[in-house]
């Protein structure tokens, strides 16, 4: 069994690209000054605005691009990095969906970079230095309206698996709170990957219970919280910048419900502690629109041994009017490809997101640059491929095995996450019990805890 989530993991990315430092072919002849790209006027505003999220003190990336003399030093590295599309993370296929934030770069800045690398990394004229950005080392929003701690500090061992773990929070709220933004501040960004934020407002509390059967108010959990009926509130990952909601558009978390923090640790090589905190900023005025998302989902997975390129599909008619704000893929470790789009009735076809080279360890949601208003009666179709042969190095089993649907990173998922904005909270509900029945949802246990027939067969 190769070791669960850990092998191309950002970590392992970054450091082989680091040690391709000492195997870099010699640089290219420098050309006409004039010709040659700069760092002061060239480069720097390419890194500054792309890679100094994560590049910079105290960040999760392996060193800082915010001077020169570290820059030069990574010149290589940043060259093949880019080439390659490896960094910065960004892994929607252009044009298939209008994106806020998008991190990919273009062609030309990609050939500045290289050129740079190629001719000597020259630092370039002090007139020409472009100031690096300034990073708050507090709250990115200032101070939050309200401030969550985990229950305790977690230890994360020095070696082994990646670490899967959900802290529930009990908020005692006595009405429900109107959520504008949320800063999440992970206490040690040497082992926190990524953290999703989730609300348990089941009457029984069932966080909590899965929580006393292990220790330290939290229980092992893997592709989400283990709770079908838990809502995504937010999520941190590298890179990733808080932003508060327009006026009158907020998440809701409803009154008694807990808040369940699922951290994602990997092992650094030594003993680490973690202790996360939530800022919490509420939406002032009145809320007209609220935030959800819907989970367009196969979970009748069943991936053969050996099968190179499976496929998947699933799809979901919308039964009312809808405002989508966001898409958010998720598979697992076989996942290889997944493309999500929108058919209205008059039969024309929207495009959602399209990622063609699908990596579990730079996940996360697409924000559309303009919300989609799409009518009652369209489809959202989600296509998938998987990768089970022992030619795949994210292949968690060799040689490789059977894969069905399950919460383990070993097992596998096919979900789009379909986030949209309405003014009527019960548009949740009259959307899940839609989903439950074209989906056929009762069959699945790891969605219902019933007894399931056999996986079906899945379409090559």
């Amino acid at each position: 069994m190769r070791q669960e989530a850990v092998g191309y993991n950002r970590r392992m990315r970054l450091k082989m690209l680091m040690g391709s430092l000492s195997l870099a072919l010699p640089l290219f002849a420098a050309g006409p000054a004039s010709t040659v790209p700069t760092f002061n006027r060239d480069v720097a505003p390419i890194l500054y605005a792309n890679c100094a999220t994560c590049h910079h003190p105290g960040e999760v990336a392996p060193f800082s691009l915010l001077s020169y003399s570290d820059a030069k030093r990574y010149a290589p590295v940043i060259a093949e990095a880019t080439s390659k599309h490896v960094m910065p993370p960004w892994k929607a296929e252009a044009g298939f969906g209008e994106f806020e934030n998008v991190r990919a770069l273009s062609d030309a800045q990609i050939a500045t970079i290289s050129a740079w690398a190629k001719n000597g990394a020259p630092e370039g004229d002090a007139k020409d230095k472009t100031l690096p950005p300034q990073f708050n080392a507090s709250w990115t929003l200032g101070e939050p309206d309200l401030i969550i701690d985990m229950p305790s500090a977690f230890d994360v061992p020095a070696d082994g698996n990646d670490i899967y773990r959900c802290f529930v929070i009990p908020m005692s709220l006595t009405a429900d709170m109107a959520i504008a933004a949320v800063d999440i501040r992970p206490g040690n960004r040497r082992v926190v990957h990524h953290t999703l934020i989730y609300t348990d407002a089941t009457p029984s509390h069932e966080a909590r219970a899965l929580a006393a059967k292990e220790s330290g108010g939290a229980y092992t959990c893997y592709g989400g919280p283990g709770l079908p009926q838990a809502g995504l509130m937010a999520g941190w990952a590298p890179g990733v910048t808080p932003k508060r909601l327009p006026e009158g558009i907020a998440r809701v978390v409803p009154k008694g419900a807990d808040l369940i923090v699922q951290n994602h640790y990997h092992p650094d090589g030594k003993p680490e502690t973690d202790k996360t905190q939530i800022g919490v900023y509420f939406q002032k005025g009145a809320v007209a629109k609220q935030l959800f998302s819907i989970p367009v989902l196969q979970p009748g997975l069943h991936i053969p041994a050996g099968d190179s390129r499976y496929h998947v599909t699933t799809s979901f008619t919308t039964p009312i009017d809808l405002e989508v704000t966001s898409v958010g893929p998720h598979m697992h470790l076989l996942g290889r490809e997944m493309k999500v789009t929108a058919t209205l009735p008059s039969g024309e076809v929207r495009p959602m997101v399209w990622i063609k080279d699908w990596d579990f360890n730079w996940q996360g949601a697409y924000i559309f640059k303009e919300p989609m208003k799409l009518p009652k009666g369209t489809r959202f179709d989600v296509e998938a491929y998987y990768d089970n042969s022992s030619k795949n190095p994210r292949n968690p089993a060799n040689p490789p095995k059977a894969v069905s649907w399950g919460e383990a990173t070993t097992d596998e998922m096919c979900i789009a996450f379909i986030g949209y904005m309405t003014p009527k909270p019960s548009d949740r509900m009259t959307l899940m019990m839609s989903l439950a029945q074209q989906l056929d949802l009762m069959k699945y246990p790891a969605l219902t805890g019933q007894r399931a027939p056999a996986a079906p067969k899945q379409e090559k």
